[in-house]
């Protein structure tokens, strides 16, 4: 059984909010702490990563992280009352110079610091592709390498990612084993693009 880190990190993150769920945007569920804890230790997150999480809603992933790894994490969401209760607990949480929350849509968010982006699936397909659209402005504006994480993926957007050009699928962390009932989607696909520095 995980920790209570809810606690440990002194945030309130639990629960679910369905109030601006549509077709487009899901509701805001957290990234359970047993699949956070998979994610940091396959070791593909380091200290000098600056990690994007979209659709951070009450900031649980950047918390986690900046307290485990020590990177920097910055979250983004369109509901500004999850950005909101982000800020609340960044207020209470013992590194508050390791989190930036912003409210934002993720298709204008600007991206050019980050070098990791989060996904647990927060929107559409169609908004999805946006967004990346977004990311590869960013990559193109300042190359470098990225990393993608996307935790609980569908068939479309796993197969949508895997026709990128630019990204290469490097791994997957199943978390399948977590839950009582069988579902394929439990797991962090993991996607990379190297840096295409331009030389001097």
């Amino acid at each position: 059984m995980t920790m209570n880190w809810d606690e440990t990190l002194r945030i309130e993150t639990e629960g679910m909010d369905e109030r601006l769920a549509d077709w487009h945007h899901f509701r805001y569920e957290p990234t359970p702490y047993e699949v956070l804890e998979r994610l940091i230790d396959s070791g593909f997150i380091c200290e000098h990563n600056h990690v994007l999480d979209v659709g951070c809603g009450k900031g649980r992933v950047s918390f986690f992280l900046a307290q485990t790894i020590g990177c920097r994490s910055t979250g983004i969401d369109f509901d500004p009352n999850m950005i909101e209760a982000a800020q609340k607990n960044k207020a209470n949480f013992l590194k508050p110079e390791k989190v930036d929350f912003v409210c934002v849509k993720a298709e204008e968010a600007r991206m050019t610091e980050m070098d990791c982006y989060y996904f647990f699936n927060p929107f559409s397909e169609k908004i999805l592709r946006s967004v990346m659209e977004n990311i590869m402005k960013s990559y193109h504006e300042h190359p470098r390498k990225m990393q993608l994480f996307y935790y609980y993926p569908s068939r479309d957007v796993l197969a949508y990612l895997m026709s990128l050009n630019e990204w290469i699928f490097v791994d997957e962390i199943d978390c399948e084993d977590i839950y009582d009932e069988k579902d394929d989607r439990e797991r962090i696909v993991i996607f990379e693009t190297m840096n295409e520095e331009k030389p001097e």
